[in-house]
Parts: structure tokens; sequence; C-alpha cells
């Protein structure tokens, strides 16, 4: 997201996802200046949601902040809104002590929220999602993953997986389907095979489709809350897989 664009004011009062905020990221309308207040307003919806949940996180011991996508045509998003979204991620004080970490070189970078492993809300034409997410070039939590893996063995990243019933476990934009509840340790294993840590996203994702024709669920005054509750069953995982001082896995072996 540039500097120079500030997070909007998060909404008061219950969130209600609208027909618009959907229309606003279709392909007829994605790169239209006009409908900045369409996907201003969703992304008001997402700030919402996300500071909320950041704040149950809070109570639950892990701190989190949020920040949200642009939603104007921009070179910075190839002049097209497709996908709205927040991130939940790391807050600066664990930010700064990963810098100190890596050095300036490789930690200069970190105050981008997607080179963190982060927690996300979001919003596309024809869907919503929940989901955790480590980009490729947050590759030192995938490698914290990984070495943490090899150190304690797969049980407990298995544990966490088969708790989240109705998630994916999803290797960049790779067809095949890690399914979370119905995993098995080989699985995991194959898995972990093929993840390359600054090479791959990694995602643990639920998707709730919406097309235009279907709409009705995700207009619903449920559809929010359910979004916030399903994003907090992923904060397990989410502690697992994140570098801290206490989970150093990062330089080992």
């Amino acid at each position: 997201m540039p500097a120079t664009d500030p997070e909007p004011r998060p909404l008061a009062g219950t969130v209600l996802f609208e027909e618009s905020d959907f229309r606003a990221l279709s392909a007829a309308y994605a790169g239209n200046a006009e409908y900045n207040a369409h996907r201003l307003a969703a992304r008001r919806r997402l700030l919402t949601l996300g500071k909320g949940v950041a704040r149950e996180a809070a109570t639950l011991g892990t701190q989190l902040d949020c920040r949200t996508s642009l939603h104007h045509p921009h070179t910075f998003n190839g002049n097209r809104v497709n996908r709205l979204w927040a991130y939940l991620t790391r807050p600066k004080k664990e930010r700064t002590k990963l810098k100190r970490l890596l050095g300036s070189d490789l930690g200069k970078d970190l105050d981008s929220a997607y080179r963190n492993a982060y927690l996300c809300l979001a919003i596309e034409s024809d869907a919503l999602e929940v989901s955790l997410r480590i980009h490729a070039d947050a590759w030192y939590d995938g490698q914290n993953l990984k070495k943490r893996i090899e150190a304690e063995g797969l049980q407990a990243w298995f544990k966490e997986l088969d708790a989240l019933g109705g998630f994916r476990l999803r290797l960049a934009d790779w067809k095949g389907e890690w399914n979370c509840g119905s995993l098995t340790p080989e699985r995991l294993e194959e898995f972990l095979d093929y993840y390359v840590p600054g090479e791959h996203q990694l995602a643990i994702e639920k998707r709730y489709p919406a097309p235009e024709e279907n709409r009705g669920a995700a207009l619903e005054e449920a559809a929010a809350p359910e979004l916030a509750r399903e994003l907090l069953r992923l904060l397990g995982v989410y502690r697992f897989t994140v570098w801290t001082e206490e989970e150093n896995f990062l330089f080992r072996g």
C-alpha cells in the first residue's frame, strides 16, 4: 500500500455487506474511479471487522496490527481493484525485533504488511475469504515454520490444521489442495517437500462463494460475524507459524 494512502476510519455499528461492495470489484468496474466510494465503503467494513478481531486476539494474548489495501485504481495495483483486504500482522514492536535479527538489508521491507505472515479478511466480486497467508517475500516466517517442524516434529502443526475443518492448505497457485480436518501426516509431509519459503506463497484459507446470481448469504447480517469467528480460529496456527523471540527457529540447522 502506498505510504501516502491513509487508513480510513472504521465504521460504527454492525457491519453489513452490500451489493455495491461486490459490484465495484467486478471486471466491468474494477478500473473505474467512479466506483471508488463504493470500494472505500467495503474497505471500511473490512477495517471494522479486522480491528474487532485484533481486539479479541489481544484478549487471547496475541497482539496484531490491522491495515487495509488500496481501494482506488493506481499504478500500485495495476490501475484495477479486483480484491480488497484487511491484513492483521505483527505489530511494530515485533517487526523491530525481527529487523534487528535479520539486519538492515534483509529487514528493510518489513513495514510492508504482506512481507510478514498475516491473517486476512478479503472481498472479491464473487467471494468473501478468511485466511492465513505467508507471501514468498515473507520468507522468514515460512522458514521459521519449516525449521520449527524439523526441530519439533510434524505432530503439533498437524494438530493445529486438523482443528480447522472447512479450511484448505494451499501452495501458491497450484491446483492441489490439502483439506484441513481430513489431512494425514503423509499428506503434510508431501506439502512440506514442495513448499520452499522465498519461492512459494503458503495459504490456509476458507472462501465463501458469493456469485452475482446467488449473493444472498453474503448480504445477510450474519455474514460479518461469521468471518470474524472463522478468522479467530486461525490464531493458533498463526502463533505456531510466525517468528517471535520465544519461538525463534529461523537460523537453526
